[in-house]
């Protein structure tokens, strides 16, 4: 991963490269292999950058021909060849092998619309020196954070909420209402954040800011209105392999060593077997265990590892390991209840000294609808259907269920 950060003004006051510095600087974990900055009259971007795509070209900023279109990015482009040799076509030319150049001329062709090109996990600023506008975008999911505070003729922006708040202009007041959201959810949803003055820009979203109040708009939604007619349940099993072997051979392009976490659970495990058809030589994968029984899955990883020929490695995580929650306090930069935080941190230092990128498999339990929940929820909307007394004989009947329980 890498950082971005940056401020843009339009009241007559410079931008000092010693803040964006100090920004970059507060995130340098997330890309420790460079750092640049472009800092011209009212506007500054900065990126502290992780190399995987185009080791030697590919520090960024990113600039256009002209120089009038400037990008830094945190994430990656999963398309950008494709969209590379199509813009070439049309005449434009590269002075790099990185994604992040893709972006400026893309954004010199279609403009904000951009976006809707875009394959990946992302989150980008463009500076249009012409219009003198600065574009804010997100990838679809929301893979990649950006936090931004608007204050006047004055925008900032930064990956982390720490990064951000390098910016001593941007007040410190707490947002006692994402307060409230944190304790019912355990996170701050978007667009809030801890601070008042700050907001996280939604997934599929992009800003526009030229001085005024910041255009937000949504540029993709998920569709559930098509469907795929089968005869059975089985006919899908062939297309649903296709596509995720495409996905993992396309986030498998790197220049860099690339690994897997593998929990032995289906998601990870799947795409773990992905890879291990495309690559030349056996893929190397990260578990984590733990001491207690009733948690510890490093049986399933090692059976899975075996199968597949994977260059193996694990972690028994202990109750020690709680010591590392103020680093991890202060990299989240507010409140956070996510219990395998924890263990994720570990997983993810043990990856490190072997492989700079490693896939994982976050989001099948959400795409499939794995969790326990998903089946509650479809309970209670059938319930929503029912007669008003019938739901509240329903509800007091879950009031006497054990504490834990679920319906699904």
């Amino acid at each position: 991963m890498c950082g971005i950060a940056g401020k843009v003004r339009y009241d007559g006051e410079p931008v000092a490269e010693p803040l964006v510095q100090r920004m970059c600087r507060a995130m340098v974990h997330r890309g420790p292999d460079s750092y640049g900055a472009f800092v011209r009259e009212g506007v500054g971007l900065g990126a502290q950058r992780l190399r995987v795509i185009d080791l030697q070209t590919g520090d960024q900023p990113i600039r256009n021909e002209d120089g009038s279109v400037i990008v830094v990015l945190n994430g990656e482009i999963f398309n950008f060849r494709e969209l590379r040799a199509r813009l070439q076509k049309s005449g434009h030319a590269f002075t790099t092998g990185t994604d992040t150049e893709v972006i400026a001329h893309l954004y010199e062709e279609e403009g904000p619309g951009c976006v809707a090109s875009l394959h990946g996990m992302f989150a980008f600023a463009v500076w249009d020196a012409p219009r003198r506008r600065l574009m804010l975008a997100r990838d679809r999911t929301g893979e990649k954070p950006l936090f931004y505070a608007h204050r006047g003729a004055a925008l900032s922006f930064g990956s982390e909420l720490n990064a951000l708040m390098q910016d001593r202009a941007i007040p410190r007041d707490l947002d006692e209402r994402a307060l409230d959201e944190y304790l019912a959810y355990g996170w701050i949803p978007e667009p809030r954040s801890a601070f008042a003055a700050v907001r996280k820009l939604a997934p599929a979203s992009t800003l526009l800011f030229d001085g005024g109040e910041p255009q937000i708009d949504r540029y993709w939604r998920l569709d559930y209105a098509r469907k795929l007619a089968v005869d059975r349940a089985e006919d899908l099993h062939e297309p649903i392999r296709a596509a995720l072997r495409r996905a993992v051979s396309r986030r498998m392009v790197a220049d860099v060593p690339i690994g897997a976490f593998l929990s032995g659970g289906i998601d990870s495990s799947a795409i773990v077997a992905a890879m291990a058809e495309v690559s030349p030589q056996p893929v190397k994968t990260f578990s984590i265990g733990f001491d207690s029984a009733a948690h510890d899955e490093l049986a399933h990883a090692r059976a899975v590892a075996r199968r597949l020929g994977t260059d193996h490695h694990e972690l028994v995580v202990r109750p020690d390991a709680v010591r590392i929650i103020p680093e991890m306090v202060h990299r989240y930069g507010e409140p956070f209840g996510e219990p395998s935080a924890l263990p994720m941190f570990h997983l993810a230092r043990l990856a490190r000294p072997h492989v700079t990128v490693a896939l994982s498999g976050d989001g099948g339990d959400e795409s499939f609808a794995g969790y326990p929940r998903y089946a509650t929820n479809a309970l209670l909307a059938r319930l929503d259907r029912l007669p008003r007394a019938a739901r509240r004989g329903a509800a007091a009947a879950a009031r006497r269920l054990p504490e834990g329980a679920t319906l699904g």
